[in-house]
């Protein structure tokens, strides 16, 4: 990697839009908007365009960018995007290199968490892994043989859209869960677990089972070296360990799992390093 080249990477969020400039692996200047109510496609386009404009340098080489949907890989057009309505085919990749005279590369926000981590953070030490981010919602990426998978639509990493029991994973290995099915939010059922509450616990232990199930399916499907979780639920690893484990042991190959890593991420910018990593991803 050419550690020197500057490339800005854009996060889109369901509610707010943030670039970064970043340079030898960190983010050196940081520009943050919350998407308009109205979500209107020129008012959406032009948040994009503000947080860029701030952290824009001459020497910037690319731009990448991160956003909750499908994206056809060649041309880089977005298609229904489900929290900004009006984004139903979306050019963005000839608009930002029309706009800003450089290389633009657009992907699922999972692939971009995944890649991130392959570039800079622990997907380093692994060739072949699956990146699975972990927070209101839930999404995949997957490196095969030290890059993203080539897929057509940057969607093969969609696990949480895998029908599964009376709806389908995303219900059950997401903050959704919390939310629909026990009235609360991981933050909180996590801290009530930490201090010991019986019924707090349970809740996590069946998230965890949940998301074993999901693991297991994973393997079956990719077999990777190791799984990199992400986002916030990440954070609550430890208490929800133990059953997603006692998922794993059910799995017919007990080699394949005892050669399992599963870790956590530990970077707090990494979905914009990740879309900064489209360009390096790219261009190598």
């Amino acid at each position: 990697m050419m550690k020197d080249i500057k490339v800005i990477g854009v996060d889109m969020g369901a509610s707010n839009v943030r670039a970064g400039l970043v340079q030898n692996g960190k983010v050196i200047k940081l520009a943050k908007a919350a998407l308009p109510d109205s979500k209107e496609y020129d008012l959406v386009m032009q948040t994009i365009f503000d947080c860029i404009d701030q952290v824009f340098d001459p020497e910037v080489r690319g731009i990448g960018v991160g956003v909750p949907s499908v994206v056809d890989r060649a041309s880089g057009v977005v298609y229904d995007v489900q929290n900004i309505p009006s984004w139903k085919e979306v050019p963005l990749k000839a608009v930002l290199e029309e706009r800003y005279s450089c290389q633009a590369f657009i992907n699922n926000d999972a692939n971009c968490f995944a890649i991130g981590e392959r570039l800079f953070g622990k997907g380093q030490q692994y060739k072949n892994f699956v990146g699975v981010a972990i927070g209101t919602g839930i999404g995949g990426g997957i490196i095969n043989n030290g890059k993203l998978l080539l897929d057509v639509n940057c969607g093969s990493g969609e696990f949480g859209e895998i029908p599964y029991l009376d709806s389908k994973f995303e219900d059950y290995c997401s903050g959704v869960f919390f939310r629909k099915k026990h009235n609360s939010d991981g933050e909180t059922i996590f801290n009530l677990a930490r201090s010991g509450d019986a019924s707090a616990i349970k809740i996590a232990n069946e998230f965890g089972s949940h998301l074993g199930k999901l693991i297991y399916s994973i393997i079956l499907a990719f077999d990777p070296e190791a799984i990199l979780i992400g986002g916030s639920i990440a954070k609550a690893y430890d208490i929800y360990k133990e059953a997603l484990f006692s998922e794993l042991a059910k799995f017919p190959y007990p080699r394949t799992i005892k050669k399992l890593t599963i870790e956590c991420s530990d970077i707090s910018d990494i979905q914009i390093l990740g879309s900064a990593a489209l360009y390096f991803n790219e261009i190598s």
